[in-house]
């Protein structure tokens, strides 16, 4: 009873230690995988603290299939395919190259070490993580694509490096030849697929017809465990059948899935990510106090112990900026960026090579070595000193590295663009709809369905072109509407407490508040990010029009002469290009802007407000 209540006592201190440094991390912006790292070496060498060895067991069936699964779900499988060429030259070339890299240093190292230990460590240190690389990419802005390319990468170079240590094992033992190396891989990663799709489409007809968001959400908590034990029972690549189930199942979920069943599954595995990573990150560094006891025991000079570590872990970085760079110019030779018309330059490559740190698929594949193996204790410490070192090192000057090259990050208000020109097609599909429905519109339903349509679009649209010291209508009306929830609130909770009302009715009412005011929250949180920034970025689709009328220097101290005649006030004011007619936008009570197109059928207007200069067709609802 003790022993069960001492190792709950341990299970609960490692996640309040877990939450504590995170959150101590995000006060201080500092990037949380490495923090948690920092306390968990300082931990091992305090008193009390209980050794922790993570084995390859826990890791690679216990962690890794739902990490792979929640980073898959979320991955853009048009993004992901969008850059296929660069992420399978990452994950499968890379993994290889490092691999051979590492295994000739490492063999030149250390005297008379065998060929198939010193491959086994080349791939155990190969596979870069990218939960610290996009976790700081993101913090810091990287551009989409590199994340992108990073997050793809990940998510199969688990595989590739696991494939080839299984091999170099296996040639230790006698058990492979050389010609079935490529074999053996190929069988893994084309059975892993096959398999993944399988499951994906299994899962995908049990989604259709569950329509219980929380019995679907418990299924989705049994796929990737499943997945991962059916594909490596039968001898295939249990990684790539994670990743290939999620990522099918991730870009078909609008489809498959009701709206409640995906918001459940986005919150819960947001969630256990969030928990596993940093737990993850924290059970790295409690591994460094016994790692570096048994590298004091096994008789290895300490000059030869460092050297091995340091110029493995040199050997890592620059043989990934070297394969980065010869991959895109001699292998990929990227096009134009679909968002910015424009080949990456050099700098995202140098990013792309430099965010190479690695984690714990590193440290828990050293465990998959075997005892017998010569140095196995060093190679343990090297796989801990890639790690460590990777993460503080490239993690550290990541962000600095990123503004010394001065790579730009996404564009809030260019992204802003984006949201309105989208959610406008979406109106105008669903307009057409609903003049194709017949009804008996006796209550009035089309203008009350109209009007809400259109409000919707022009809180999108006043992001674009509301000054710092206005208040948009749309602001408004989330300020007031919040204080008016918290009203609402509090009422239903003293009819709670009175116990005249049915709980179950009572927590209904406060779902649909809750419902309601987390939307304008989620809204009210970015738009200060926008009033900072300016539109002056390009997105969405074009047309013919919009390439007839390019952007202009529209007039200095812009009026809307219509609103001054009528009495009323704008919100933001657009010219148009045609004929010069500044008007007021939809935000404004009156439209005069878009009244001037009704009457002219002028199609291009561009935003006059400072800074900005899209353009939008009325005609064909785009924006350039």
């Amino acid at each position: 009873m003790m022993a069960r209540v001492e190792i709950a006592f341990e299970l609960v201190a490692l996640a309040i230690v877990v939450l504590a440094g995170t959150a101590l991390a995000g006060r201080g912006h500092f990037p949380a995988p490495l923090g948690l790292i920092a306390i968990g070496i300082l931990a091992s060498y305090l008193p009390g603290v209980p050794t922790v060895h993570l084995s390859s067991d826990v890791v690679l069936l216990g962690l890794l299939p739902p990490l792979l699964y929640a980073a898959a779900i979320q991955t853009s499988l048009v993004d992901f395919n969008a850059n296929r060429r660069s992420i399978l030259l990452l994950s499968v070339g890379l993994v290889v190259f490092t691999a051979l890299g590492v295994a000739v240093l490492v063999h030149l190292l250390l005297p008379g070490i065998p060929w198939w230990v010193a491959f086994a460590i080349g791939a155990v240190v190969a596979p870069p993580d990218a939960v610290a690389a996009t976790t700081i990419g993101r913090r810091i802005g990287l551009p989409r694509r590199i994340v992108t390319i990073l997050e793809g990468e990940s998510l199969f170079n688990d595989a590739t490096a696991l494939v080839s240590l299984r091999t170099a094992v296996a040639a230790g033992a006698g058990g492979v030849e050389l010609w079935r190396v490529g074999t053996d891989f190929l069988v893994a990663s084309i059975g892993g697929a096959a398999i993944g799709f399988v499951v994906y489409v299994v899962v995908a007809r049990m989604h259709r017809h569950v329509t219980d968001p929380i019995l679907d959400t418990a299924i989705s908590f049994v796929v990737p465990y499943a997945t991962y034990i059916l594909s490596e029972e039968v001898h295939s690549s249990g990684v790539v059948s994670v990743v290939v189930t999620g990522l099918l199942l991730g870009h078909k979920a609008p489809v498959i899935q009701t709206a409640q069943s995906r918001i459940a599954e986005r919150m819960n595995w947001r969630t256990i990510a969030y928990f596993l990573e940093n737990t993850v990150f924290l059970l790295i560094g409690l591994q460094a106090r016994w790692i570096l006891q048994e590298v004091g025991e096994g008789g290895v000079s300490a000059g030869r112990v460092v050297a091995v570590c340091v110029l493995t872990l040199v050997a890592c970085v620059v043989l990934r900026i070297v394969w980065v760079f010869l991959a895109r110019y001699l292998l990929v030779r990227p096009g134009p960026g679909s968002s910015t018309g424009q080949v990456p330059p050099a700098s995202y490559t140098l990013l792309l090579g430099w965010a190479g740190m690695r984690g714990v698929v590193t440290l828990a594949a050293a465990f998959v070595i075997p005892e017998h193996a010569p140095y196995r204790e060093v190679l343990l410490l090297v796989a801990f000193t890639v790690v460590a070192g990777t993460l503080f090192i490239q993690g550290l000057s990541l962000p600095v590295l990123a503004r010394r090259l001065r790579v730009p990050s996404p564009d809030p208000m260019e992204d802003a663009l984006a949201r309105a020109t989208v959610l406008q097609q979406a109106s105008k599909a669903g307009f057409a709809t609903l003049h194709d429905l017949e009804y008996d519109d006796r209550h009035g339903v089309f203008a009350l369905l109209k009007q809400r349509i259109e409000q919707r679009n022009f809180a999108a649209w006043e992001r674009l072109g509301t000054v710092a010291d206005q208040e948009a209508p749309s602001e408004l009306y989330t300020r007031v509407r919040l204080q008016m929830i918290a009203a609402e609130r509090r009422r239903v909770l003293d009819i709670r407490r009175s116990g005249t009302v049915a709980s179950e009715v009572i927590r209904d009412v406060l779902a649909m508040l809750d419902v309601e005011e987390s939307m304008l929250d989620i809204s009210q949180a970015s738009r200060q990010e926008f009033r900072d920034t300016s539109a002056q970025r390009r997105t969405g689709d074009t047309c013919e029009d919009l390439a007839a009328f390019p952007a202009i220097d529209t007039v200095a101290d812009p009026e809307c002469g219509d609103c001054l005649r009528e009495g009323t006030v704008w919100v933001a004011l657009r010219q148009c290009l045609e004929c010069g007619n500044v008007g007021c936008c939809d935000s404004s009570p009156r439209r005069h802007a878009t009244a001037h197109f009704h009457e002219t059928q002028h199609p291009v207007m561009e935003s006059a407000e400072p800074g900005e200069d899209w353009r939008w067709c009325y005609l064909h609802h785009a924006t350039a």
